[in-house]
C-alpha cells in the first residue's frame, strides 16, 4: 500500500517515503500496541522523521491509530512544525472518531497548531472541547499558543477564565502567564505580575522553573531587585536559574555583579554552559576586561561550547572588538563552523566601531554575495556609519537608497544611523526630517539628533531639542499608557556628554549648571564621561575654580579627564598649574598626543618657553609619543608668541619632510601679526596660499600685517585677491547668555532689538573711557579711512556689543561672560579693561584662543596673548 501523506522528509533521512516501497509482510504481525510503543519511542528519542515513517507504515499495514497513537505522532509533527502534515493527522483524528471528546488528542492538536503557527485552528479546536472536559493541559496549551502569537492580553484573559472554570493552574500555566505579564506596559505588567507571584505563593508553588519565570519577568519589567529577592529565597536553583539571573544583570548594565555571580556559581559546583558564557561575555565587553574574556573563551574551547554555537561566537567577537582586539574577534569569526546573521553582524559592528571601515564594507559585501545572507536592520545600522567615514566609499547617499530597497527604511535603529550619516555630511535638515517622521523615537534617536546639531555647529538648536525631549518625557509620564509600551526619554549620560559641549561653546553657564544639577539628581555626575564634559563646560564658561572642584570629585579619572583639566588651565593662562597637573597625571595614566598639545598651549599662553621646549624634546624618549605636525605647530606658536619669530621659522624648516607644515605656517603667520614681522609673514603666507588657498584667515592675517605696517596698497591687493578668488572672511561674532537664552552679536550689526540702546550706551562709555585715559587703537581697522571713521568702526565690534548688552540687562556686580569666534582685537582688549573698572564688573571674555578675565582695569593675560 502506498503512503497517503504529502509529507516528504529529506531523502537521506527516510528514503522509503519518497519511493513508497511496499511494507514488509512482517509488519502485519505487529499489534496496535506495538506500533504505538514504537511511535512513542521514536518521539521520546527525538527521531521525529522516523516517528512519521512509523505512523505511515502503521496505517499502511491496516492498523488504525487510536487515542494513544495520535498524541505521539502529533508531538513529532509539532517538533517539525509541519502544518500540512498537522492538517492531515487532524483529518485522521476526525475520520477515526477521536475528536474533541478525547481530551488528550484535542490537547495535542492545540499544541501542534500553536507550534505550527495556525492560531485560527487553535481557537477552533479549543472551542470544540466541551467546557466540562477542558483540563489543565487544555488551558496550558491554549495560553501557550496565545503567548507564542504575542497576544498577551488574551492570554491573561484565558488564565482568568481558567480560574473561573475551577481548573487548577499548574507550574506550566504560571510560566506562560509570567511571560505574558513581562511583555505588557511596565506599570500594568508589574501590577499583574505581582498578583501572579502572590497567587503562586498561596498555591505553594515553589518549583524551580516557576521561580525562573518570575525572575525573568521582574527583570524585563525593570525590577531587578525583586528578581534578586526571588533568586536568593529559593534553594533549588538549577543552571537555568543562574543563567536567568546572570542574563538579567548583564541586560541591566550591572556587569560587575554579573561577574561576581558567575564566580559564586562556579564555587557552588555548577558547570557553565553556552548560555552562561553568552550572558557573561557582555560584562567583559563593557568593562573591557579582556583577560577574563579570554579565560571564558578558553573555557568554551575546552568544553566544546563553541561548536555549532553561534550565540557564544557572536558574544566573543563583540567582547574582543569592544576591547579593541579586532583581530582576535576576526579569528573567532573565521573559526566558527556555523555563521548565522548575528555573527556576521557582530563582526561588521566590531569593525565599524573600531573604524576599520573598509574591512566592515568588504565583510558586508561578502555576507551578501558569498554567504548568501540578507542584511537585516542590525547590519545596516552598523554599516551606515562605516559608509560615512570611509573615503573609499564615494556614493554615500546611495546607502540610503539601498536601505529603502531592502525595506528597512522604517526601522528606528536604521533611521538613527541615517540621521547620523546626514548630520556628518552637513545635511542637518534631512536628518531632522527623518527624525520628525519617525514612528518610534528612543533615547538614541534624541541623542543622535542632538549630536547632529552639535556636529553642524548648531549648539542652540541642540539645547532647544534637549528641552523638547524633557517636555515630551514629562507629558508621557503624566499620561496613562495602558495599551502601549512607553519608551523612556530621560536624558542619560550620552545625552549629557553630547549637549554639554554646546553649553561650553555658547558659554551658556546657566544651562550648564541646570544640566549639572540634573546629573547629580540622577546619579550621573560620577560618570567619567559626564564628569569630563562638566569640567570642560565650566572651564569654557570661565569658571575655572568650579571646573577644578568637579575634577576633584570624579572618583575615577581617565586620560580624557586629565587632558580636559590641563587644557582648561592653559586656556586661562595658568601654565605653571597646568604643568603641575601634567606631572600628577603621568603618575596615574600615560599621556597621549592630545595631552602634549594641551600642555604646549598652556606653556604658550603663559610665556613658558623653556618648559615647553624641554617637554617637546623629551616627549618621545620619556613618554613614547612621537611628535606630530600639531606638536610642531604648538612649539612654533610658543616661540613666536614670545617674540622668537626667527627661531620659530627655523624650527619649521627643520621639521621632518613627511609632516604637514600647514599648522606650523599658520602659527608663524599669527606670530608675525603680533610682532609685525612683515618679511617672515610674507613667507608664511605664500606657503599657506599654496597649501590652503581657500582659507580666509590666512589672507586676513597678512592683510592685518600690512595694515599695521601702513602698507595700504599691499593690504588692498590682498583683499582684492580674496574677492577674486571668492574667499570670504568669517564675520566676528560674540554671544552672551541671558534669561535662559543665548544672544548673538555680529560686528556692525544693528538687528538686535536693543541695538539703539546698546550703541547709545557705548557712546556714553567711550566718553568716560577717554576721560580715564583710553586711546582707541585704530591699527585694528584694516581699511585706509580717516581716524574718526576708524573709531566708529571699532565701536561696532561684536564683543563690545555683547559686553554692553550684559551690563544693561544684569544687576550691578554680576559677572559678564562673553564668548567670541575670533581672536579679540587689541582695541577691544584695551577697551574692556577700562569698561571693567568704570562699571565695577568682572568681565570674562573667551576668544578662539584663550580666556581674558578683566577686573578693576586689568586682564588676567597680563597683555600677553
Amino acid at each position: 500500500m502506498s503512503s497517503p501523506f504529502l509529507y516528504s522528509p529529506p531523502p537521506t533521512s527516510i528514503p522509503s517515503l519518497q519511493t513508497h516501497q511496499s511494507i514488509p509482510t512482517t509488519t502485519h504481525s505487529l499489534t496496535r500496541q506495538s506500533w504505538t510503543q514504537s511511535l512513542r519511542a521514536n518521539t521520546q528519542s527525538n527521531q521525529f522523521h522516523q516517528a512519521i515513517l512509523t505512523y505511515v507504515n502503521m496505517t499502511s499495514s491496516g492498523i488504525l491509530p487510536d487515542h494513544f497513537a495520535f498524541p505521539a505522532i502529533l508531538k513529532a509533527v509539532a517538533a517539525l512544525q509541519h502544518l500540512p502534515l498537522a492538517n492531515q493527522i487532524h483529518a485522521h483524528v476526525l475520520k477515526y472518531g477521536y475528536g474533541t471528546s478525547f481530551v488528550p488528542v484535542a490537547n495535542s492538536l492545540l499544541n501542534v497548531y500553536g507550534k505550527c503557527g495556525d492560531i485560527s485552528h487553535v481557537y477552533k479546536v479549543f472551542e470544540r472541547i466541551p467546557q466540562s472536559h477542558r483540563d489543565t493541559v487544555s488551558w496550558n496549551s491554549f495560553i501557550s499558543a496565545l503567548c507564542r502569537f504575542e497576544d498577551w492580553e488574551t492570554a491573561l484573559e484565558a488564565f482568568r477564565l481558567m480560574l473561573l472554570d475551577d481548573v487548577e493552574p499548574s507550574s506550566f500555566t504560571l510560566v506562560s502567564v509570567a511571560h505574558a505579564c513581562s511583555n505588557l506596559p511596565r506599570h500594568h505588567g508589574l501590577r499583574l505580575g505581582k498578583q501572579l507571584h502572590g497567587y503562586s505563593l498561596r498555591m505553594g508553588d515553589i518549583k524551580t522553573f516557576t521561580n525562573n519565570a518570575l525572575m525573568a519577568m521582574y527583570s524585563k519589567l525593570g525590577h531587578l531587585n525583586d528578581a534578586k529577592v526571588v533568586f536568593e529565597l529559593f534553594e533549588e536553583r538549577d543552571l537555568v536559574s543562574w543563567n536567568t539571573m546572570l542574563s538579567s544583570l548583564s541586560q541591566n548594565d550591572m556587569f560587575l555583579e554579573a561577574l561576581l555571580l558567575l564566580h559564586r556559581m562556579v564555587l557552588q559546583g555548577l558547570k557553565p554552559d553556552g548560555v552562561t558564557i553568552a550572558s557573561v561575555l557582555p560584562a567583559c565587553s563593557h568593562l573591557e576586561l579582556l583577560v577574563i574574556g579570554k579565560q571564558l573563551h578558553a573555557y568554551a574551547l575546552r568544553h566544546d561550547i563553541l561548536i555549532d554555537n553561534s550565540f557564544v561566537a557572536s558574544a566573543l567577537v563583540d567582547m574582543y572588538c569592544n576591547c579593541r582586539e579586532v583581530h582576535g574577534g576576526r579569528r573567532v569569526f573565521d573559526y566558527a563552523t556555523e555563521k548565522k546573521t548575528a555573527l556576521w553582524n557582530a563582526m561588521i559592528t566590531g569593525y565599524a566601531q573600531n573604524e576599520f571601515d573598509e574591512e566592515a564594507l568588504m565583510l558586508f559585501i561578502e555576507m551578501e554575495a558569498a554567504a548568501g545572507l540578507c542584511p537585516n536592520a542590525t547590519t545596516m545600522a552598523s554599516i551606515v556609519p562605516a559608509c560615512v567615514r570611509s573615503e573609499a566609499f564615494v556614493h554615500k547617499l546611495g546607502i540610503h537608497g539601498y536601505v529603502l530597497k531592502r525595506g528597512l527604511g522604517t526601522d528606528h535603529y536604521v533611521q538613527n544611523a541615517l540621521m547620523d550619516l546626514y548630520s556628518r555630511m552637513g545635511n542637518i535638515q534631512i536628518a531632522k526630517t527623518i527624525f520628525d517622521n519617525m514612528d518610534v523615537r528612543d533615547i538614541v534617536s534624541w541623542n543622535t539628533m542632538i549630536t547632529g546639531y552639535v556636529i553642524c555647529g548648531q549648539h542652540n538648536n541642540a539645547l532647544l531639542l534637549l528641552h523638547e525631549m524633557q517636555r515630551v518625557d514629562q507629558e508621557k509620564n503624566e499620561s496613562s499608557y495602558e495599551h502601549e509600551k512607553r519608551i523612556p526619554l530621560k536624558p542619560n549620560s550620552i545625552t549629557l556628554m553630547t549637549v554639554l559641549p554646546g553649553c561650553a561653546t555658547l558659554a551658556a553657564l546657566a544651562k550648564g549648571k541646570e544640566i549639572h544639577a540634573y546629573a547629580i539628581r540622577n546619579m550621573l555626575a560620577s560618570d567619567v564621561g559626564v564628569g569630563s564634559a562638566l569640567v570642560d563646560m565650566y572651564a569654557k564658561c570661565g569658571c575655572l575654580n568650579t571646573s577644578r572642584k568637579v575634577f576633584d570629585t570624579i572618583p575615577c579619572r581617565n586620560l580624557i579627564t586629565w587632558n580636559v583639566i590641563i587644557m582648561a588651565y592653559g586656556m586661562h593662562g595658568k601654565g605653571a598649574e597646568a604643568l603641575e597637573l601634567f606631572n600628577c597625571m603621568v603618575k596615574e595614566v600615560k599621556p597621549n598626543k592630545v595631552t602634549f598639545i594641551a600642555i604646549f598651549a598652556a606653556c604658550s599662553h603663559s610665556g613658558m618657553v623653556r618648559e615647553g621646549q624641554n617637554l617637546f624634546y623629551r616627549m618621545k624618549d620619556e613618554y613614547g609619543v612621537e611628535p606630530t605636525a600639531d606638536h610642531y605647530a604648538c612649539i612654533v606658536d610658543l616661540l613666536g608668541r614670545a617674540g622668537q619669530v626667527e627661531e620659530a621659522y627655523k624650527l619649521i624648516n627643520d621639521m621632518p619632510l613627511e609632516l604637514d607644515k600647514t599648522g606650523a605656517w599658520s602659527s608663524l603667520l599669527g606670530s608675525c601679526r603680533i610682532h609685525q614681522k612683515v618679511e617672515i609673514g610674507e613667507i608664511a603666507a605664500r606657503n599657506l596660499f599654496h597649501l590652503e588657498p581657500d582659507v580666509a584667515s590666512h589672507y586676513v592675517l597678512l592683510s592685518n600685517i600690512y595694515s599695521s605696517a601702513q602698507l595700504w596698497d599691499k593690504a588692498t591687493d590682498i583683499r582684492k585677491r580674496m574677492k577674486e578668488m571668492g574667499v570670504k572672511k568669517e564675520p566676528g561674532c560674540s554671544w552672551i547668555e541671558f534669561d535662559d537664552e543665548v544672544h548673538k552679536f555680529i560686528a556692525g550689526d544693528a538687528s538686535h532689538p536693543q541695538s539703539g540702546q546698546l550703541y547709545g550706551f557705548l557712546e556714553i562709555l567711550s566718553e568716560k573711557m577717554r576721560k580715564e585715559g583710553y586711546v582707541p587703537d585704530t591699527s585694528c581697522v584694516l581699511h585706509n579711512v580717516d581716524e574718526e571713521e576708524k573709531e566708529t568702526l571699532l565701536c561696532g565690534h561684536s564683543e563690545k556689543l555683547a559686553i554692553v548688552f550684559g551690563i544693561l540687562n544684569s544687576p550691578p556686580g554680576t559677572t559678564i561672560r562673553v564668548a567670541k569666534n575670533l581672536r579679540v582685537c587689541n582695541d577691544c582688549h584695551e577697551a574692556t579693561k577700562y569698561i571693567s573698572r568704570i562699571t565695577d564688573r568682572e568681565i570674562i571674555l573667551r576668544d578662539v584662543r584663550r580666556f581674558h578675565q578683566f577686573r578693576d582695569g586689568r586682564c588676567s593675560c597680563g597683555d600677553y596673548w
